[in-house]
C-alpha cells in the first residue's frame, strides 16, 4: 500500500516485518510472477515491465528459504546456475561457499546422488549448494528470501556468513523473518500489514524502540 524504496548499487537492504506483512508479495513482483495494478519497479531506470522475464531472472541470483535440489549428482546440482560453466569453476564456486571440503569426504565426491528434493543432505547442506549455484550465475542483483529461516540457530550463524561473504558490495535486497539475518544490512524496511512503518539502519532503529525493537527483543536470545 503505497511504499516506495530504493536498492542503492553495492548496497544491502532488507525487508523485516510479521507473517503476512507482504514481504512474499515484493518479491513475486520482482521476479513478474504478477504485474503491479499501480505504481512501478525498476532496475537501473528501466521498467521491468520493459524486461522480459528471462533477462529479469538471468541478473538476479536468489538463494531461497526451500533450496530446490534436483535427483541428481551435487555437481549437476550446483552447475544449474551456470550450465556453461567449467569443472573448475563448480569447484571454486563449491569452495566459496564452503561445501567443497564435504563434498571431498564423500566416496562419490562430486558425483554423489543427492536424492529426491535433495533428501540425502541437512538442511545447511542443501543452503551451500544454493549458495554456490547463486555465485556460479554470477547476478548482478543477490536476493536472499528467508534464506535462514529453515535451519537452527548454530547452521543458520554459519550459513550467514557465507551469504555476507558473497554478497560483500554487492546490490542485495534481503527478506527475513529473522531480525538477525537482516541486522547487518545498509538499510531495514520494517513492513507491517502491507505499509512501510519504520526505516533505517540497526541502530537507528533500536533507538526508536517501535516495532523492529519489539520484534528484536521477542527473537534475540536468552
Amino acid at each position: 500500500k503505497n511504499i516506495s524504496f530504493i536498492v542503492p548499487n553495492g548496497k544491502k537492504v532488507a525487508i523485516v516485518g510479521p507473517t503476512g506483512a507482504g514481504k512474499s508479495t515484493i518479491s513475486r513482483l520482482l521476479f513478474k510472477f504478477y504485474s503491479t495494478k499501480n505504481g512501478n519497479i525498476y532496475i537501473n531506470e528501466t521498467n521491468i515491465d520493459k524486461i522480459s522475464q528471462e533477462s529479469l531472472r538471468k541478473i538476479i541470483g536468489v538463494v531461497p528459504q526451500d533450496t530446490v535440489l534436483f535427483n541428481e549428482t551435487i555437481y549437476y546440482n550446483i552447475a544449474y546456475g551456470n550450465t556453461a560453466s567449467t569443472k573448475e569453476e563448480v569447484v571454486n564456486a563449491a569452495k566459496n561457499a564452503d561445501i567443497h571440503n564435504f563434498i571431498s569426504t564423500l566416496p562419490d565426491g562430486y558425483e554423489t546422488i543427492v536424492g529426491e528434493r535433495g533428501l540425502k543432505l541437512s538442511g545447511g547442506e542443501k543452503q551451500r549448494v544454493a549458495i554456490a549455484r547463486t555465485i556460479l550465475k554470477n547476478p548482478k542483483i543477490f536476493f536472499f528470501d528467508e534464506a535462514t529461516s529453515a535451519l537452527d540457530t548454530s547452521t543458520e550463524k554459519e550459513i550467514q556468513k557465507n551469504l555476507e561473504k558473497i554478497s560483500k558490495d554487492k546490490t542485495t535486497l534481503v527478506i527475513a523473518h529473522r531480525l538477525s539475518t537482516a541486522s547487518n544490512a545498509d538499510n531495514i524496511i520494517v513492513l507491517d500489514k502491507g505499509v512501510i512503518i519504520e526505516e533505517g539502519n540497526h541502530d537507528a532503529l533500536m533507538l526508536k524502540k517501535g516495532k523492529y525493537f519489539e520484534m528484536w527483543e521477542k527473537q534475540k536470545p536468552i
